[in-house]
């Protein structure tokens, strides 16, 4: 059994990720976890696939062959918090996912406030004409790379400020 990773606020996972590497963004849904990646450098995310979720280890399974196949150095999870900033079950389930995902990964899990993603790529996807269908089914996966892409920026932030 591995040492249980660390789930911590994405300033502080920063620290202890190696300076490159691929980061794995999540975005949890009910009923599916949209994937993303990052190229090493983390400049760029973009979506690997939507995960149908069907019991927590063999989604888990499936996240992890996901950062072994992309030699990921550490998971963004998206956290779901309320516009007013407080937590609601959305978010407790996020963080007890973070808990027991951790229990599976030696890989640092960054939690990053996700508030809008869903919104936003909604309202982008409807821009670009995609179809009600199409829509729920790409927009957990976009939704993770909105996540990656925020967090990524962040990151790029901090190192250039």
């Amino acid at each position: 059994m591995p040492t249980p990773a660390s789930v911590l606020p994405l300033i502080d996972a920063s620290s202890h990720w190696p300076e490159r590497g691929a980061l794995i963004g999540l975005d949890l849904g009910t009923k599916t976890i949209g994937v993303a990646v990052s190229d090493p450098d983390r400049r760029l995310a973009t979506g690997v696939e939507t995960v149908q979720r069907k019991a927590f280890k063999s989604d888990a399974a499936r996240l992890l062959a996901i950062a072994a196949e992309r030699n990921a150095a550490g998971f963004v999870l998206g956290l779901p918090i309320n516009m007013d900033g407080s937590e609601g079950p959305r978010a407790q389930s996020t963080r007890a996912f973070a808990r027991n995902f951790s229990k599976l990964t030696e890989l640092t899990i960054a939690l990053w406030d996700e508030r809008l993603s869903t919104a936003a790529v909604e309202r982008e996807l409807i821009g670009m004409d995609v179809s009600r269908a199409r829509r729920a089914q790409v927009i957990d996966e976009h939704a993770a790379i909105f996540i990656l892409q925020g967090a990524l920026d962040r990151l790029a932030n901090m190192r250039t400020g």
